[in-house]
């Protein structure tokens, strides 16, 4: 008919449902002298290879199962169920756990605290090494900075809320986590302004430009949370 599609034209592909994933930015210092951990991805990576991101990845069901030492602020909690249907303080602690998790399986770096010693029971996989150190996750002191969701036309899709913690709250550390093969093949704690200039994704950069706003109001939890996603090929800027 006119205007339908030929017999043998292939329909559009549909895209990719984005995934749920956590990305954790690392503090060091204050106000114009905070610097961020920055890990550098391998060149051999089909998703965003070469860049500079933040450690993370997407959400595990044993992030659903591991013991915290503290609690989400309740208005953290509040700010990642938003405009996600049916989604609870389960899935806000899981999502905050993937960032903590993700970090330490591709940093080596436990945050947390040793205070009360490791949980007695933990999922098996990364989270049982993880309590091999001696930590506990502790939520209480995470900012959430903003959520991002992949362009459709990417096809890795991920839906990614991006957290934020003070340096000091690393609680442990082990070692050969990063290396020429791994996820991430270098480290480097940068300054905000030279972050800037770095091989980032879209996302990050826009990230990193929110978290100077943030820090220069003096990180305070009441502040709204941006919500990035792509509407009709234009970047949108909601607040959460």
């Amino acid at each position: 008919p006119a205007g339908g599609r030929g017999m043998n034209e292939i329909p559009p592909k549909k895209p990719p449902h984005p995934r749920d994933a956590a990305s954790l930015i690392l503090l060091d210092g204050k106000g114009k002298k905070t610097r961020i951990l920055l890990g550098k991805r391998h060149d051999g990576h089909k998703f965003m290879p070469g860049k500079f991101v933040f450690p993370g990845g997407r959400v595990e069901p044993s992030d659903r199962m591991m013991n915290v030492a503290g609690a989400l602020d309740a208005l953290v909690e509040a700010r990642l169920i938003k405009r996600r249907p049916a989604a609870g303080p389960t899935f806000a602690r899981a999502l905050a756990l993937a960032a903590i998790r993700e970090t330490f399986e591709e940093t080596g770096l436990a945050l947390g605290t040793t205070e009360f010693g490791p949980p007695e029971k933990a999922p098996l996989g990364a989270w049982s090494e993880y309590a091999g150190t001696g930590c506990m996750p502790d939520l209480q002191d995470l900012h959430f900075i903003a959520r991002a969701i992949t362009p459709p036309s990417r096809p890795k899709r991920f839906d990614t809320r991006f957290f934020a913690i003070d340096a000091r709250h690393i609680a442990a550390k082990i070692d050969g986590c990063v290396h020429a093969d791994a996820e991430l093949i270098e480290l480097a704690w940068i300054g905000l302004d030279e972050a800037e200039s770095l091989d980032l994704p879209e996302i990050t950069l826009r990230v990193v430009i929110e978290l100077r706003a943030r820090l220069a109001a003096g990180m305070s939890r009441f502040l709204p949370a941006p919500f990035f996603y792509q509407h009709y090929g234009q970047w949108r800027r909601d607040e959460l």
